[in-house]
């Protein structure tokens, strides 16, 4: 799992026998101290905001005792509320933070309002999120429980006791963080907290509870006391510390209280984007940094028509048909100026294509590469991979919204960029500008190997999309698919949830397939393959494998059948195009085998082959069956838009022949090859007019 961020420093502190791991970020200022909660958590409960403060301040984040990479001391006394406080100055002696701005979630707000009762010459503010403070309401269904006696049955918060942890300490973590979310469609939040959880033991979390019994002198009297600017954030739908009790800490601070309406007990995983600006905010008002003006101000009727086009980096597919809509845009619209969000391997498209590429896409992080290491051999669970990129899609979105917010934009364009069709619908105060999003696919599908688990997080995900549409049919718009209603494939989105294809056709505009921007150009073959030298003798197959860099494996695999191919074809002639992700130089085939990196006029050299071996990309698919070429395509397994989606496609055009990666030996791809060869052209017709038809879309928004 690739981090939005790395740590620029980490290392350990001791304080009385117990080492505490740390990790710096970034280099601005003020410090931001991000204090551990309750040690069924660990340091990484932040990672929604880490990479956001970082580019903007100096970030420190430690793992508290009894979890992490710190030390798990025995006994209640070791984890008295003190402890930790010590234990955060010890982390700021370490890493030279004379003051910082603390913040605390749960116990962890209780830690940050002691640092600015107890060390205010350590703090320059304190935000407290949710505070465990040993003092104000607390939860009726939890009031009455006996941690340490046995119980015949435990049911409900009945689980929160000792004896219950040492029987079943993941059903208790279950329990527990299905409270603290109770936010609908939480599932990855709850399996986040659920593994970090499980990083410690039910004897140190018994020992934590136990040191609530000692005594303290920690209660309303010291945070009385706190002269350094709070504020508190608590969530209304809390079911762990009763909103209340934020009210009652905000009260005896004399501090300002935020309530997010609709939250649970942990927003800093479930409304990351909300709670990393109002930190931002309340930073700038707090210390002396201040926020950057806009670098251009402009304005009314004076100022000039601009879009900013977001283009998905998985693949070099979706920045293809990208240009091919921003060209036909602009002979709508000339005096209109396109700025491109992007990132390796569309950067490399668009600098070839001459695309004014935005200068803060240097500070996305790269979608690809985690994509990349989430892959195995021929193998991408691209459904659980596009999950484990939560925190990368935060990072992205926080930039994003950054910059729509500066640049004035009439028209945001997004070619399948999750992170703000999400965002945008979950926090719709934050919409500037107008959205057409851009999809060829619609739904999430279950693979076989995910079993029952899969198939109910992919009706989840499905009906928090529908959710999100319907409560605010004002995000998107203008929602097109890049096909047309056939294309969509049948079956419902989940158990009771819409039939897929009649539900696209009530929620999108259809522009039909969308080819590269210079299919048009391709017409003629025999001039393209007299422009790429190709011999009037010759069978040339192309090798491609896509954008990303997932498909080294099948590139060996191919390059492995290719004696037996040659046997059949002595006038076949490979050439192998690794992409802008795979180092070619790293590639040793047959001498036989030509071997190209990044190729940016892919398309048309398709167009002049005979015969291609590709991945399973709908984008390079459906090329080859506009240029009516042979082919054959290696679908990943297990991802889902590959199997599912393009097949379904293709099978409709009547298109390629699939292959299982699996049990596809040499002689089987030689003799597949053969065949398709072999066989005569029948391909449904691909219109040639989809990026006009999308631009006069888009056109009509401006």
């Amino acid at each position: 799992m690739t981090r939005a961020r790395q740590a620029d420093r980490s290392g350990y502190v001791a304080r009385d026998g117990v080492s505490i791991y740390y990790e710096v970020y970034g280099a601005g200022a003020p410090t931001v101290l991000l204090l551990p909660a309750w040690s069924i958590v660990h340091s990484r409960m932040w990672k929604g905001q880490v990479a956001f403060l970082a580019r903007h301040y100096r970030v420190v984040t430690f793992d508290g005792r009894g979890n992490g990479l710190s030390d798990r001391p025995k006994g209640a006394r070791a984890y008295h509320s003190r402890e930790f406080v010590a234990d955060a100055i010890a982390v700021m002696d370490a890493t030279a933070t004379e003051r910082a701005v603390v913040i605390g979630l749960s116990l962890g707000g209780h830690f940050a309002a002691m640092l600015a009762a107890l060390h205010p010459e350590r703090v320059e503010s304190a935000i407290l999120i949710a505070p465990a403070a040993p003092f104000g309401p607390i939860a009726t269904d939890r009031a009455e429980q006996n941690f340490g006696e046995p119980h015949n049955v435990y049911e409900g918060w009945g689980k929160y006791n000792r004896h219950y942890w040492e029987q079943d300490y993941r059903g208790f973590a279950e329990f527990f963080f299905s409270e603290c979310f109770s936010e609908h469609h939480s599932t990855k939040q709850i399996e986040d907290s659920v593994g970090w959880a499980l990083d410690t033991a039910p004897d140190t979390l018994i020992d934590t509870v136990l040191a609530g019994d000692l005594p303290h002198e920690d209660g309303e009297a010291l945070y009385r006391t706190i002269q350094r600017p709070v504020l508190v954030l608590h969530g209304d739908q809390d079911r762990i510390i009763p909103h209340a009790r934020g009210q009652a800490v905000a009260e005896a601070i004399g501090a300002p209280l935020v309530t997010m309406e609709g939250s649970g007990h942990i927003p800093v995983a479930r409304d990351p984007v909300i709670v990393n600006r109002l930190i931002r905010d309340f930073i700038d008002r707090t210390t002396e940094c201040v926020g950057s003006a806009p670098a251009v101000v402009r304005r009314g009727l004076g100022r000039r028509k601009r879009a900013l086009y977001l283009s998905s980096p998985i693949g070099l597919g979706h920045a293809r048909r990208d240009l091919a809509i921003a060209d036909a845009l602009r002979g709508l619209h000339p005096d209109l100026e396109i700025d491109w969000l992007a990132q390796h391997p569309v950067t490399a498209l668009l600098d070839s294509a001459g695309a004014a590429i935005h200068p803060a896409s240097r500070l996305l992080v790269n979608e690809s590469g985690h994509i990349e290491s989430e892959a195995g051999e021929h193998d991408l669970h691209v459904f659980q991979a596009l999950r484990r990129m939560d925190e990368i899609l935060v990072a992205n979105f926080m930039l994003f919204q950054e910059i729509v917010e500066d640049g004035a934009y009439d028209l945001v364009i997004a070619d399948e960029s999750w992170e703000v069709d999400h965002f945008w619908h979950e926090h719709p105060e934050l919409k500037r500008s107008a959205l057409a999003w851009f999809t060829d696919f619609v739904g999430y599908m279950p693979m076989p190997e995910g079993g029952d688990r899969e198939a109910y997080l992919t009706a989840d995900y499905n009906a928090e999309m529908i959710e999100h549409i319907a409560r605010y049919p004002r995000i998107r718009d203008r929602s097109i698919f890049v096909g047309n209603p056939n294309d969509i494939v049948a079956g419902t989105f989940g158990p009771g949830l819409p039939e897929i294809r009649a539900w696209t056709e009530q929620h999108f505009d259809f522009c039909g397939y969308i080819t590269g921007p210079d299919q048009a150009n391709a017409a003629d073959r025999a001039a393209l393959r007299s422009g790429f030298g190709y011999g009037e003798d010759e069978k040339i197959c192309i090798v491609t494998v896509g954008g990303s860099g997932v498909g080294a494996p099948l590139l060996r695999r191919i390059a492995d059948a290719f004696p037996a191919i040659r046997r059949q074809l002595p006038e076949l002639r490979m050439i192998m195009v690794a992409g802008p992700r795979v180092d070619a130089s790293t590639l040793r085939f047959d001498p036989g085998i030509e071997i190209h990196g990044y190729v940016p006029n892919l398309d048309r050299q398709l167009a002049a082959c005979d015969v291609a071996l590709v991945q399973g990309g709908l984008t390079t698919c459906m090329e080859l069956t506009a240029a009516r070429i042979p082919f054959l395509y290696f679908p990943l397994r297990n991802h889902f838009e590959q199997n599912v989606h393009v097949r379904h496609r293709l099978n409709r055009y009547g298109a390629g022949r699939a292959m299982d990666y699996d049990a596809a030996t040499p002689d089987e791809i030689a003799d597949a090859l053969l065949d398709q060869l072999r066989r005569p052209i029948s391909y449904r017709a691909v219109e040639n007019d989809g990026a006009l038809r999308a631009a006069r879309m888009l056109a009509s928004m401006i």
